[in-house]
């Protein structure tokens, strides 16, 4: 069974509520960087960007992300049995920044703990801040974000999937029970 928990337009208001949020807590933009986790996140933090511009007036530089190799449970996707590297692009030095981590499901953790080790071998941050779309429980980590869109509390046997345009032709957030 499948149900929809945020719509387009769900989507679109939380990230406006966390566009909010993120230029009321950091007083403005100045300073901050958003660093988007491949890869929704990166998708994520694009419109981020945008909503903070229309708000801010000012940009919000963006930046992306690869934790492929700082995951604990690394996968090998390729025939060489080398891991799939899809690099990182921040238009910014990140030291002394107010850097904002952004991705579309926190569950573990783990993610965010690869782009925290893969952040600070870039440079040392003033602050990370964590942005989610979606905020599911069940941490293995101590890790929590600063800016939800939605949370959604889940049973372990539940899976969540997040959609968005720009990879899946669609924006929309899904909650199934796992196969």
């Amino acid at each position: 069974m499948t149900r929809i928990i945020l719509d387009e337009q769900a989507i679109r208001r939380g990230i406006t509520r966390v566009a909010h949020e993120i230029i009321e807590r950091n007083k403005g933009i100045e300073n901050c960087v958003l660093v988007g986790i491949k890869t929704r996140g990166i998708y994520l933090a694009k419109r981020l960007a945008e909503r903070i511009e229309q708000i801010e007036g000012a940009s919000i530089p963006v930046g992306e992300i690869d934790i492929t190799l700082y995951r604990d449970d690394l996968t090998v996707k390729s025939k060489s049995e080398e891991p799939i590297i899809q690099g990182t692009d921040i238009p910014v030095n990140i030291s002394g920044m107010k850097v904002i981590l952004v991705d579309d499901v926190l569950y573990t953790g783990r993610t965010v703990r690869a782009a925290l080790d893969a952040l600070i071998d870039l440079g040392r941050p003033e602050q990370i801040q964590l942005a989610v779309l979606i905020d599911r429980g069940h941490r293995e980590l101590p890790i929590r974000p600063d800016y939800v869109g939605k949370n959604v509390p889940t049973s372990k046997s539940e899976l969540i999937v997040a959609k968005l345009s720009e990879v899946d032709e669609l924006d929309q957030v899904t909650i199934e029970e796992k196969q």
